[in-house]
């Protein structure tokens, strides 16, 4: 069996690389962080140029027709760049349930302003939301809903089915720091809702947000790896490298060794979503390690760094807090555990 990426798929992950490098410079992303959003609208603007934002959408609906495995391969150097756009909720929790539930109609008027950069939809997939639907209209608070300030809908879970809300006139409040992409409370009032699906699909959706969180978690600890393996072998100690000391090679050699755990089981829950298999286990494995694996690689990483781990002129800092927001989201190592643990129990 191959299982090596197509001559398309490394397309589109050369094509991102050398987008987010030629973007995401250090400069630039301390220009971002300044203002508050983290959001760049030149970059979004490039993405769509590149068709890079048109991933998941079907060549009918004017994308290039690809899914969760092109997707991965997106977040993945978006993680590693630290990319201050929000590809997962735009993309993973967005465009691709639309893309796979909705309608004619309803796919010509949400997917449309991808290609050209314009407003995404978003996915409110905390298990804490409820909402109300009367007469077409919601009513209810959502809350940590990735960028909403820029969103035309979002896609949230009622009692009866999936619905598409339009944000018009609800009520935004801003629920974490610049760095990461933005989370917010979403206060609605009679918000016009349309149906996308029933709640079926609720575990679809879920378990690829799942694995598009596990491909940001990987570029960033791939980046913070490597960080820490070029300053190991500049720093010296006792007129020696860093890098040079067993007790520094083993610490390294762990956060390696977490890296590809996080790596490998989220291409494994990738691959049987591409294929359309359950993968409710492999989603589960795939997202505890993203949070305890991408912890120690990260925590390693700081502590190999000394003082200059923490120092917010190194770009280490940020990876830091990029990763603890992608461990936390959609829970942590824990509830996956114990979600994996029923599965096998039952």
């Amino acid at each position: 069996m191959d299982l090596s990426f197509t001559p398309e798929q490394h397309a589109v992950r050369d094509l991102a690389r050398q987008i987010f490098d030629g973007m995401c410079t250090e400069d630039r992303l301390r220009e971002i962080e300044a203002g508050g959003e983290r959001h760049d609208p030149a970059l979004w603007t490039e993405l769509a140029r590149a068709g890079l934002l048109g991933l998941s959408i079907p060549e009918a609906d004017g994308g290039s027709g690809g899914g969760i495995i092109e997707l991965c391969l997106l977040l993945e150097e978006a993680g590693r760049a630290a990319a201050p756009v929000p590809l997962w909720g735009a993309l993973v929790t967005g465009s691709l349930p639309v893309a796979r539930f909705g309608s004619g109609e309803q796919r010509a008027q949400l997917l449309a302003p991808y290609p050209l950069g314009g407003a995404p939809v978003v996915a409110a997939l905390d298990e804490a939301n409820r909402i109300a639907i009367d007469d077409g209209g919601a009513t209810g608070t959502l809350t940590l809903v990735p960028a909403a300030a820029m969103a035309a809908a979002i896609i949230v879970a009622a009692a009866d089915g999936v619905f598409v809300i339009d944000p018009a006139g609800a009520v935004l409040e801003r629920q974490n720091e610049p760095i990461g992409s933005p989370l917010y409370r979403v206060t609605l009032e009679g918000a016009r809702a349309e149906q996308l699906a029933g709640l079926d699909v609720v575990p679809w959706v879920r378990e690829h947000a799942l694995v598009g969180l596990c491909a940001l978690q990987t570029g960033i600890c791939d980046r913070a790896v490597r960080l820490t393996a070029e300053y190991l072998s500049g720093r010296e100690q006792f007129d020696k490298p860093l890098g040079s000391f067993q007790a520094v090679q083993q610490r390294i050699a762990d956060a390696y060794i977490n890296l590809e755990t996080v790596r490998w089981t989220m291409w494994r829950a990738a691959f049987l979503l591409a294929q359309g298999r359950p993968a409710a286990e492999e989603t589960a494995v795939a997202k505890h390690f993203a949070s305890a694996a991408g912890a120690r690689a990260l925590e390693a990483a700081q502590h190999l760094h000394g003082g200059m781990g923490v120092d917010t002129d190194y770009p280490l800092h940020r990876y830091r807090l990029l990763a603890h927001q992608v461990e936390l989201t959609l829970g942590g190592s824990w509830p996956h555990l114990a979600a994996l643990g029923e599965m096998i129990a039952r």
